[in-house]
């Protein structure tokens, strides 16, 4: 028997962002606008062009300028000078971005030009004038536009009000939707099966996966990545999901068991709940990143897993991106006063992972799941409640 796992077809924070959109003096959008136009002034920059769809939904409310949504440019781009801004795009898209994405109101101008012909509109705005562009952009081949990607992507890490709304929204939604996937998951169904779940459910959420991990068995105790295959569910079941609405991008895993659970997987769970939750407690505004990796590897140790950590990477700092920076022994970017995480500990057979928003007040979970086995650890003297193996 299957199990039902949509979710609230009514559900308010499902709908659409564009009443958010909509108004040109929102304060998300003229913060924002303030954060953009301060960098160009500090680079000597007379405009700004935004190409990656990351950070067009970041300015843009949410607004998904992207089709293929394994690309780094989307199909409309955001102009910003110092007194204007503009929607740079094609006829074919012209009307979605407008009408649907927000852009026809909220003071943008839409500049859209003929699909089958050389773009003009952006060189004759900008003629004269020093721009910067977030992604490497060449004309006439030869480097037209400083690549400031990298200040860019900083601007967004500082969550304001709303975008912090809209990530509790999202992760409430997505905890909630793969706790249903989990319960749906039977013997016999394959990892590829398994993964069309968690696309469903995500997809029901209003939201779209973005990457969808499935392990099976034997496969969480040798591969890291586990790309969703044919292989058939026996026992046990590793599920992993990113999932993005409104631009905003949340991570977690979670496993489940058929049958007992043993006391070795109950011990790999225990150790990466530990890590992961001493990686929480570490994360503090102020605190650079590999201050944070360092006590990640003492937890590993600590909990019996010493070197663990070198077989695959412990995640880091989440925004509009899976990952806008993993931590390393040389990262050095500091935690910034509100700004999301996601740790992703793991050892052979096991891995914790869940999206938290930081702030002066504390960590503060953003993708719990209901009625999930939670276990008790310790961090930092602070008892933490974290997933464990649901036993079916």
């Amino acid at each position: 028997m299957e199990v039902e796992i949509s979710g609230e077809a009514d559900n308010p924070d499902n709908r659409d962002n564009r009443d958010n959109r909509d108004n040109p003096d929102n304060p998300e959008l003229q913060e924002k606008l303030e954060r953009v136009r301060a960098l160009m002034s500090s680079l000597g920059l007379d405009a700004l062009l935004l190409r990656r769809p990351s950070n067009v939904a970041w300015i843009g409310g949410g607004g998904r300028t992207y089709v293929n949504i394994a690309v780094e440019t989307g199909v409309g781009s955001l102009l910003i000078t110092r007194n204007e801004r503009y929607l740079l795009t094609d006829v074919i898209e012209e009307r979605r971005l407008a009408e649907e994405e927000g852009f026809g109101r909220g003071g943008w101008q839409v500049v859209a030009e003929a699909w089958h012909e050389p773009p003009r509109e952006l060189a004759a705005i900008t003629s004269g004038m020093s721009v910067g562009a977030d992604l490497p952009t060449e004309h006439n081949g030869c480097a037209a536009y400083k690549d400031v990607g990298g200040e860019v992507a900083r601007l967004r890490w500082h969550l304001t009000p709303a975008e912090v709304a809209r990530y509790r929204a999202l992760g409430r939604d997505i905890g909630a939707a793969i706790g249903r996937v989990a319960r749906a998951v039977r013997p016999g169904k394959s990892e590829d099966e398994i993964a069309g779940l968690i696309a469903q459910a995500t997809y029901g959420e209003g939201a779209v996966p973005v990457v969808v991990l499935v392990a099976t068995d034997e496969r969480i105790h040798s591969r890291r990545h586990p790309l969703p295959t044919g292989k058939r569910l026996e026992r046990t079941a590793l599920l992993v999901l990113c999932a993005r609405r409104h631009g905003l991008i949340v991570s977690l895993t979670r496993l489940v068991n058929f049958g007992p659970i043993s006391d070795e997987q109950h011990r790999r769970m225990h150790a990466v709940a530990t890590i992961e939750a001493a990686a929480i407690q570490a994360t503090r505004p102020g605190v650079k990143a590999n201050s944070v990796f360092a006590r990640i590897v003492e937890a590993y140790a600590a909990t019996g897993f010493s070197g663990e950590w070198a077989h695959h990477h412990q995640g880091g700092s989440v925004g509009y991106a899976t990952r806008d920076y993993i931590a390393n022994p040389l990262t050095e970017f500091e935690v910034e006063p509100v700004q999301a995480f996601a740790w992703n500990p793991s050892v052979p057979g096991a891995k914790s992972e869940d999206t938290f928003l930081i702030s002066e007040a504390g960590p503060e979970l953003l993708t719990a799941t209901p009625d999930w086995p939670y276990q008790q650890v310790e961090a930092a003297g602070t008892l933490m409640a974290r997933p464990d193996m649901l036993e079916i």
